[in-house]
């Protein structure tokens, strides 16, 4: 569970550091309706950039940004409801646009969500701890960003093989940043890196490993699932129905906002998904795939398997070539020529790797359960383009230049999506996936037998987790009491 034990001197400290910094918290329900939010700070935020390095930009982890570079306000979330002429199905398909977060991908959440509750209880202290980041991207880029915003050293982690971008930005970010062997898959030696950091610096380090870390399943819950259906409440007709949220698991924090879909919408479905090359969750599988911040070769200690409805396993080779279509010149033109909405295709780029993952799941989700036009299905389109452009330099020089054919090909693939590697979940399934947590996380991770049982048959594991959230918006409002304060002395 969340630990919420506090420790009453570090939290006295802790208030006056960020009083000195003019550091403040948002709160889980300011980040789920930034229309809570004080005026006095929507105000300053006029002249901050999105990714500028400002504490304010804290009350920017919500999915509300106006979709602007500097100085936004609040709105509707973003989102994009991709036409049938590019998914081929009846079913209404939409997705949240995560590019919008400061970073430019939406795991700021999660990391504020694993460090802020350690902040606010006295458990984290700024000046002897560095919180550690562990990841195969985006969340230890949010992690860095979330650190640097709230006045804490931070170490980085990531396989050596991910994108240039996120090693290029870190360099600035992080106080420090490793680079572990591998690619997206190799988890395993990241975990190492974080046993190989404490044991070298003890109290040093505070590690936040989003795979187990309750408070990224927690963010999404409270925030990304209330998002989802407020873009759906604005979308739907009197007739349709919310048939499921299809999510790529990486940390499968995410996932959870399916869970928030299924409860909202009775009837619901969750399906999750992960790269054919590393099919752990449909086969007991392994291997190394190439759409980066999915499938990592292991049941994530946060993923709520009992409430999963099925898994689908997605071949990275379709997601990079709908890559190349999605934002290549010749690829755009083309979806152009066959009438797709221009203001459709100019926002196609909102789409990283494993955002196309994620369509792709839908798409094979609302094929297998033959959905129709009155059936709305979401998902969230995690990251952009930018964060992957190194990518398309690779394979422009591996594969040649991107032509028309080319986009002829790719389009025609996209249509063809079938139903393969697609498994609807019984409760023996489900069983199955749930227990291969234990390899990883009970043997080679320190949780024990006990809590892995607790996760299965308690009925009110999850929930307690979710209760967490007012429980910590209470000690956020206090600490923020104790900041204001300071800040008059």
């Amino acid at each position: 569970m969340i630990d919420l034990t506090p420790h009453a001197e570090q939290i006295e400290k802790n208030a006056r550091l960020c009083a000195q910094k003019n550091i403040l918290l948002p709160t889980y329900e300011e980040m789920a309706d930034p229309s809570k939010i004080d005026d006095e700070i929507k105000k300053e935020l006029e002249t901050i950039g999105r990714d500028e390095v400002h504490s304010r930009n804290l009350f920017r982890v919500t999915w509300e940004n106006e979709p602007v570079e500097s100085g936004g306000g609040f709105a509707d979330p973003t989102h994009l409801e991709l036409p049938k002429e590019i998914t081929g199905v009846d079913a209404r398909i939409v997705g949240l646009a995560g590019t919008f977060f400061p970073t430019g991908a939406h795991k700021v959440g999660a990391a504020y969500s694993c460090l802020m509750p350690t902040l606010v209880t006295g458990q984290f202290d700024p000046e002897k701890n560095m919180a550690v980041w562990p990841s195969t991207g985006n969340y230890c880029r949010g992690g860095a960003y979330i650190s640097r915003l709230l006045g804490c050293k931070s170490i980085a982690i990531l396989p050596e093989e991910m994108s240039q971008e996120r090693f290029r930005w870190l360099k600035n970010m992080a106080d420090e940043t490793i680079a572990t062997p591998g690619s997206e898959s190799n988890v395993k030696e990241i975990f190492d890196k974080c046993h190989e950091l404490t044991a070298e610096r003890g109290e040093n380090v505070f590690v936040f490993n989003q795979f187990d870390q309750l408070g990224n399943h927690l963010w999404h819950y409270v925030v990304t699932g209330p998002a989802m259906e407020k873009v759906l409440g604005k979308i739907m007709g009197p007739r349709d129905r919310v048939a499921g949220a299809c999510i790529s698991s990486g940390s499968a924090g995410t996932t959870a906002s399916g869970e928030y879909i299924k409860a909202a919408f009775p009837g619901a479905k969750l399906a999750v998904s992960e790269a054919l090359q590393c099919p752990t969750l449909l086969n007991n599988g392994f291997g190394a795939h190439r759409i980066e911040g999915i499938g990592d070769k292991h049941v994530p200690w946060v993923h709520n398997v009992k409430n999963t409805d099925m898994v689908a396993a997605i071949d990275d080779e379709q997601a990079m070539r709908l890559f190349r279509l999605f934002n290549e010149p010749a690829g755009r033109d083309y979806l152009v020529s066959l009438g797709i909405a221009k203001d459709v295709v100019d926002r196609l780029h909102w789409l990283g790797i494993s955002s196309i993952c994620n369509t792709l799941t839908a798409i094979k989700f609302a094929k297998y359960f033959e959905l129709t036009g009155e059936d709305l299905v979401t998902t969230v389109f995690t990251d952009g383009e930018d964060l992957y452009t190194s990518r398309l330099e690779e394979m422009n020089a591996d594969r040649g230049p991107y032509t028309r054919d080319d986009a002829v090909a790719d389009y025609a693939m996209l249509q063809q999506v079938g139903t393969d590697g697609v498994l609807e979940l019984t409760y023996r399934e489900r069983k199955r996936i749930h227990n291969l947590k234990y390899y990883t996380w009970v043997e080679q991770q320190g949780k024990t037998y006990d809590e892995i049982n607790q996760q299965w048959y308690d009925r009110d594991y999850w929930d307690e987790i979710h209760a967490a959230a007012p429980k910590l918006d209470e000690l956020i409002r206090a600490f923020n009491k104790k900041v204001r304060a300071f800040q008059k002395e």
